[in-house]
């Protein structure tokens, strides 16, 4: 569909050199609230309707936090390139109104139309729109070419500036290692994930760093490709806070149906921690297309210090839980992962905050490697589902990283401002 907005580059030039990152944080004082000048970033999207992930982020940026015209964060678009422009398109319109430059192509669009680039950050998101699937059941889309052609446009200008990916990388894992692996190259500021991580939890709980977690559990629900990687990056963000992890992973397994009870009476998986993790999210009664996921089904991994990794996918439940066992704690610890879609998906808000904070210090908010992680064991446990649940080592997922404090969202309350307090970011922010 013609989209009028697109702009070609011989059609625009804007003055103006590349902006350099700045490399040391910006610091600022405990409870100080000093606005912070905008940082400029393209941004890059599939598609973009009410409700898409490229709305309720890019949305924030030019619509505030709460998408209504009031405060947002410390960023400003200044360029968007929308590869597909549907019939219930919002970017045309947001974009006009913002008085953001749309382009045509992703090049164009990290050069803002010059023969230089002019921003401080990029974001990248390939979700939503009309992609093929393959025969394993994941939807292919585009981030692998999204984020060549925008480090090709860096590369080309020799420029290093913070890139944020939506979800997982990939979805295949060779697209998967082919942009990690690409970003180590440029050394890039790298980040990419769920915003469930940083969401509120009910109840409020705060896994300490370095706590003896003994064994944990995750639910989660819809499809595997579709949704599994923001239950493991949920279950992960927790349990890579137990002492001396090593989060590199040895074999993946998946169980569906009656293998899943089993498991389950085996004494493999915690019974009472599965039991905590499923009180702690709706139940509900939903019917699933078999090729995205059976009803029941278990994504089991051993970690290199014998930590086991359990998550459940379930189409008898809506939401994400973890639950965990605390060395001397008999009582399991269940949280539920929110997820709210009023006001306009709060729980985004906070994944902004992190991709600002990001673009402002150019240094990632949380480990990338976090997400390539469970990118890889969502791969490993969609392949060892398409091989009748044969166990799968993984030594490519031998990845070691080291953990961050950040914050998740920190008010329970729907209607308190959806930004995270600088003083909880005053270390290094």
């Amino acid at each position: 569909m013609f989209n009028p907005r697109l702009i070609k580059r011989r059609e625009l030039l804007i003055g103006g050199t590349s902006a350099a990152i700045a490399t040391s944080a910006v610091r600022l004082k405990a409870n100080e609230r000093t606005p912070l000048r905008p940082k400029r970033v393209a941004a890059i999207a599939s598609i973009y309707f009410k409700g898409s992930h490229a709305d309720v982020i890019l949305g924030k940026i030019m619509d505030g936090w709460r998408q209504d015209g009031g405060p947002g964060p410390a960023l400003e678009l200044a360029s968007v390139y929308v590869e597909q422009i549907g019939k219930d398109d919002r970017s045309i319109e947001i974009c006009d109104r913002h008085n953001v430059p749309m382009f045509d192509n992703i090049y164009d669009t990290v050069t803002c139309g010059t023969d230089g680039v002019p921003v401080d950050g990029i974001i990248s998101i390939g979700e939503h729109g009309d992609y093929p699937w393959n025969d394993r059941g994941q939807h292919l889309y585009p981030r692998r070419r999204f984020f060549e052609e925008l480090t090709d446009a860096l590369e080309h200008h020799n420029i290093r500036i913070p890139v944020f990916s939506d979800k997982h990388l990939g979805p295949v894992w060779e697209d998967a290692r082919w942009m990690y692996e690409r970003a180590v190259q440029l050394r890039l500021p790298f980040m990419a994930g769920s915003s469930l991580p940083v969401s509120f939890r009910k109840p409020n709980i705060a896994i300490p760093m370095d706590s003896q977690i003994e064994s944990a559990v995750g639910i989660g629900y819809d499809g595997l490709d579709i949704y599994a990687s923001h239950a493991l990056d949920s279950l992960q963000s927790i349990i890579e806070r137990r002492k001396g992890a090593r989060t590199g992973v040895k074999w993946v397994q998946f169980y569906e149906g009656d293998d899943v009870e089993r498991v389950l009476q085996s004494g493999i998986v915690d019974q009472d921690l599965y039991a905590a993790a499923l009180a702690a999210v709706p139940r509900v009664s939903r019917n699933l297309d078999p090729r995205l996921a059976p009803p029941k089904s278990l994504i089991l991994f051993k970690c290199e210090d014998g930590f086991i990794g359990a998550q459940f996918m379930l189409q008898s439940v809506i939401r994400t839980s973890v639950a965990v066992r605390l060395k001397g704690n008999p009582k399991p610890l269940a949280m539920q992962f929110e997820e709210r879609p009023e006001p306009r998906h709060p729980h985004f808000a906070y994944l902004t905050k992190a991709i600002e904070r990001m673009i402002h210090t150019g240094r990632p908010s949380y480990p990338v490697e976090r997400t390539y992680l469970t990118s890889g064991i969502l791969d490993r446990a969609i392949s060892s589902w398409k091989s009748n649940g044969k166990r799968l080592y993984t030594p490519e997922l031998a990845i070691q990283y080291k953990p961050v404090d950040y914050p998740h969202a920190p008010f329970p309350d729907l209607n308190s401002d959806p930004r995270i307090p600088l003083k909880q970011l005053s270390a290094s922010f």
